[in-house]
């Protein structure tokens, strides 16, 4: 009783500090460092073994915690567990636990210790269809995974996760997996307390007081289109290298749009500068001052064509599906889309420095030195830009005739884009004039359309309400079928599978059996090959149009990049620890020279660490 009333009397001294210094500037030790910023994206679950929506990962990340993290330079680190090990062929990985890390309900109040049952029943909970687990894919890289989420097999204990002890925690591969560490910041790998799952049952996640935390910080407010707020954990096991007291979301339906003005007066602490207003902040001294760019991350974005088309009846789904099926059709598209006139609306000022020709980023991975990008048959693909209007209108012609009877002329293209951007939706418009202009109001007619702001994914993308979309991914993990497997049968992404005319024999698409033959190959020269090939083939067949790689526009922050943990993988680039408030923002000069800094001291950290 001691503890908890000693627990809430630093609680309410803490919101005191907080009331005497709001402006969260990390200027005194005495006060309380707050990061405030808005948003317009609700959070609908923070059930982190269920969800794969970004907002959610992002608070995910900074409540919860897994087995490892990541240093500033990518260097992988102890979390939960104090160290690991792996057999000869990556096929058996054992962890050992931390001892006294704990979970925490809301009120910071210690629930229960953190133990390596816990990673066996968020594992359990993932793969049980019956949880429809968004993540669940990833995870059946275990033995007996896919298995077990099937239904092949009904006994958990043959799903290769095993607690050999309170502290030591097994895991069993389905082959050899010698990337597996990097998968473990992904939600899927955290641990849940099976006790307080249960007691919850479907409520689980659903509110404040349904969840438990063993991360950074503790949700302390959740209240929908209102705020927010994130608090130190102070049973937290590396509280000392926390250092942002509170994080505040606002919220405001126009957040991107009023949030470089809340900046201005002082109100938040970091605000996407839309490209509308680029030229202006650069214009002016004092803002020019604030002003950087957002630093590039491991997302591709791309432009996906959907086979599977559920958009409203009076925008023809049926004929643009006879269109899509047109490879001469797609490759019109493929050609005609200039993506630097659409990146002049995040990046204008070199925005071919953003674009990307494959879906897989340049500098992910490689083999004996060789990018993964400049592999055969991908080189050819990511050397070469794909826009092309002379292509684009001799693709046109044949899609034309080879269409004649079949399919209406213009081919409706239903084109949505989340409310919330402003930058995608001018982006959108950018494109609809483009592609009209170039290939011809005879040929296509783009319907632009408002999405909303929240739920896009699960309203707009996952249901196929679109024929063209901008859609992104970032990889799970440190692999080539990171990027390939959202678009396998079952994956996230525009089902190419119903491609008409490209069934196998065995009754699987061809771009199915590309990626599975080349997941089956463990030698990674022969399996990054094979990669190269399946992506290659999706991209060469216009199932989907490369457009640019993430991280791309301008930011005012009070928060220094380089100090985050850093990692292309999971959810690790949402995390606030090792952060702290800068007194001012850093500008453009200060950016360019902190990452020519960092990437030195990268190279250096890597090269340390033998990797």
């Amino acid at each position: 009783m001691r503890k908890l009333w000693l627990l809430l009397l630093a609680t309410v001294t803490a919101f005191v500090l907080a009331a005497c210094s709001d402006k969260g500037d990390g200027s005194s030790k005495d006060e309380v460092s707050e990061y405030r910023t808005v948003y317009s994206g609700e959070i609908k679950t923070l059930n982190y073994l269920k969800t794969a929506e970004a907002n959610e990962f992002a608070m995910s990340a900074n409540l919860i915690d897994g087995l490892i993290e990541y240093d500033q330079y990518g260097i992988v680190q102890p979390s939960l567990a104090e160290e690991w090990s792996a057999n000869e062929d990556n096929t058996v990985w054992t962890f050992k636990l931390r001892e006294g890390v704990k979970w925490v309900t809301h009120e910071g109040e210690e629930y229960a210790d953190v133990v390596a049952q816990d990673f066996v029943e968020g594992l359990n909970y993932v793969l049980d269809a019956k949880n429809e687990s968004s993540t669940a894919w990833i995870a059946t890289v275990v033995k007996n995974g896919d298995a077990f989420y099937n239904g092949e097999i009904t006994d958990f204990a043959e799903v290769g996760v095993k607690a050999l002890d309170d502290y030591t925690l097994e895991y069993t591969m389905e082959n050899p997996t010698p990337y597996f560490l990097s998968m473990l910041n992904y939600v899927c790998f955290f641990p849940v307390n099976g006790e307080f799952l249960a007691e919850k049952g479907d409520t689980f996640g659903t509110t404040k007081e349904t969840t438990l935390y063993n991360g950074a910080f503790i949700l302390d407010k959740f209240e929908s289109q209102n705020e927010r707020v994130l608090v130190k954990n102070e049973s937290y096991w590396d509280k000392d290298n926390v250092y942002i007291d509170r994080i505040r979301y606002k919220y405001n339906k126009e957040a991107l749009t009023v949030a470089p003005e809340l900046f201005l007066r002082g109100e938040i602490d970091s605000a996407e500068i839309p490209t509308s207003v680029v030229d202006e902040w650069f214009n002016d001294e004092e803002k020019k001052s604030q002003l950087r760019q957002i630093r590039n991350n491991f997302y591709t974005y791309f432009y996906a064509l959907n086979f599977n088309p559920q958009f409203d009846e009076e925008y023809e789904p049926q004929n643009w599906k006879v269109a899509v099926n047109n490879k001469n059709f797609r490759k019109s598209l493929y050609h005609a889309l200039d993506r630097v006139s659409a990146m002049l609306t995040t990046e204008p000022f070199e925005p071919e420095s953003l674009l990307n020709n494959t879906i897989t980023p340049k500098n992910f991975v490689d083999v004996d030195g060789v990018d993964y990008t400049q592999l055969a048959p991908l080189a050819d693909i990511s050397n070469t830009d794909s826009f092309n209007s002379d292509l684009a209108l001799e693709f046109k012609e044949k899609a034309m005739a080879e269409l004649d009877g079949k399919a209406t002329f213009p081919v409706k293209m239903v084109i949505p884009y989340n409310s919330g951007s402003p930058d995608w939706a001018n982006r959108t418009q950018v494109v609809e004039q483009q592609l009209e202009n170039l290939l011809g109001a005879d040929y296509i007619d783009l319907i632009v359309e408002a999405g909303p702001s929240t739920g896009f994914l699960s309203e707009i993308r996952h249901p196929g309400k679109y024929a063209l979309l901008e859609a992104n991914w970032g990889p799970d993990y440190a692999d080539p079928a990171s990027y390939t497997d959202p678009f396998t049968e079952g994956g996230t992404y525009n089902k190419p599978e119903l491609a008409e005319g490209y069934t196998d024999a065995n009754g699987k698409s061809k771009y199915q059996n590309l990626v599975d033959a080349a997941k089956a190959e463990m030698d990674p020269a022969k399996r990054y090959e094979l990669f190269a090939q399946a992506e290659a083939f999706l991209i060469e067949e216009a199932f989907v149009i490369p457009y640019a790689v993430g991280g791309t526009g301008y930011i005012a922050s009070k928060l220094n990049p380089f100090e985050a943990q850093y990692s292309p993988f999971g959810v690790t680039l949402e995390k606030f620890k090792g952060q702290r408030l800068l007194e001012e923002p850093m500008s453009n000069e200060e950016f360019k020279e902190a990452l020519a800094a960092w990437e030195q001291e990268r190279t250096e950290a890597l090269a340390n660490a033998g990797e």
